[in-house]
Order: structure tokens, then sequence, then C-alpha cells
């Protein structure tokens, strides 16, 4: 056993690769409401913020009274896609062998409730998490609630603890819950911005995020 018990995944991004539909939805979002959708590296931006946080930081000109109906075009462009976007080569396989070797895996995630508990009965990981927190319950990121939670419930100091993700979101929020980060370049925010946040290590494929966790985790 290594130095972290608990492993916290990210979800969108870091094992499932929808970082690109993402910001397909939010821009066809706004095309439905008229709106001069954002460019790539905005929407990319504001991935794994709660979905209200992450449109009005994609369209702040967007009156905050049409926010729900932003949502719900959001909602209805992302469950057109989700049953084509699939988990990272060597994700499944990640999971199953953290599990194995007896770590506790958790994930905190920008998604809904619903979305992920969709997500992980049809990746199949469900089974394999201890504990999962959602934006439309805690805090969004960078707030540090979701991983306190999780620590709280699982019984694990944050010393004891890794939070892996694929945005500064998600680094942020490791650095407010004084858990360790640990960053991959292959989702959502480019590596330089990543690296800004002083990750253990900033992984560019789930084979060196493995190589890396075996060999320091």
């Amino acid at each position: 056993m290594g130095q972290f018990d608990l492993i916290v995944f990210d979800w969108d991004g870091t094992l499932l690769d929808s970082a690109g539909a993402i910001v397909a939805c939010i821009q066809d979002a706004a095309r439905d409401l008229g709106l001069e959708p954002p460019p790539d590296h905005l929407a990319r931006h504001v991935i794994g913020l709660g979905l209200s946080d992450a449109l009005s930081a994609a369209l702040p000109q967007l009156d905050p009274r049409d926010y729900p109906k932003l949502s719900e075009r959001y909602r209805h462009h992302y469950l057109s896609r989700d049953h084509e976007l699939a988990l990272f080569s060597g994700a499944y396989e990640l999971i199953e062998i953290l599990h194995g070797a007896g770590r506790t895996l958790a994930v905190a995630t920008g998604k809904s409730r619903r979305g992920l508990d969709r997500a992980l009965a049809g990746s199949g990981l469900g089974r394999f998490f201890s504990a999962t927190r959602c934006a439309d319950e805690c805090h969004s990121k960078p707030h540090p609630q979701m991983l306190l939670e999780i620590m709280e419930q699982i019984q694990i100091e944050p010393k004891r603890a890794l939070m892996i993700g694929d945005t500064t979101h998600d680094l942020q929020m490791a650095r407010n819950a004084g858990v360790a980060a640990l960053a991959v370049s292959f989702g959502a925010h480019p590596k330089e911005s990543l690296l800004a946040q002083q990750p253990l290590h900033c992984a560019g494929s789930i084979a060196e995020l493995k190589q890396w966790i075996s060999l320091n985790a």
C-alpha cells in the first residue's frame, strides 16, 4: 500500500473522454437561445464546475432569468450524445487494479447526481467507488465541500487522500481541502494551466497515470 489510502477521481475529462462533447453542447445550447456561442477555450475552461456556474461563466451576457432554459438546452444536447461517449483507453483497467490493490476510490464531479449515476451504471465502474459527490448536492468546485464530505464518510485524513483531475478547478479544490493533487493533461484544461497549480505530477495519458501511481502513490 502506498502513501494514499483514498484516491478521488474527477469524472469528465479524467476517466470519461467527454470534454469535446461538453464544449459542443455548451455552444449548441447558446445557439438555441440566439446567443453567440463561447469560443472553445472558454467553454473548456468551465468544464468541472457545476452546470449553473459553468453556463453563467461561459455566457456572462445571458440574463440570469434564462439560466434554467440554457441548462435545459444543454442537458438536451448532452443526453443526445452521452451514449456515444467512452472511457479513456485503460481507465477501466486502472480503476479495477486500484480497487483490487485495496485502495479506497471515490468520485468528485461537476456532474449532477442523476448524470453521474447514469454514467457509473453505463461504464460499469460504479461498483468500485466507495463514495461519490456531485455539484448539485455540494458547493461547486473549487470549494472543498465534496472532498471534505468524502473524507468524513470514509474516515480518512487529508494527508492520506489524493485528488486526480483534468482542470484547475480540481486542483484548487484539492488545495482548499488540504489534499494532494495529481493532474492529467488529456482532458479539458491545457498542461500549462495545470502545472501552474503545482500538482504532484501531470500525466499525459492513462498509462502514465497508472505508472506514476504505482511508483509514487
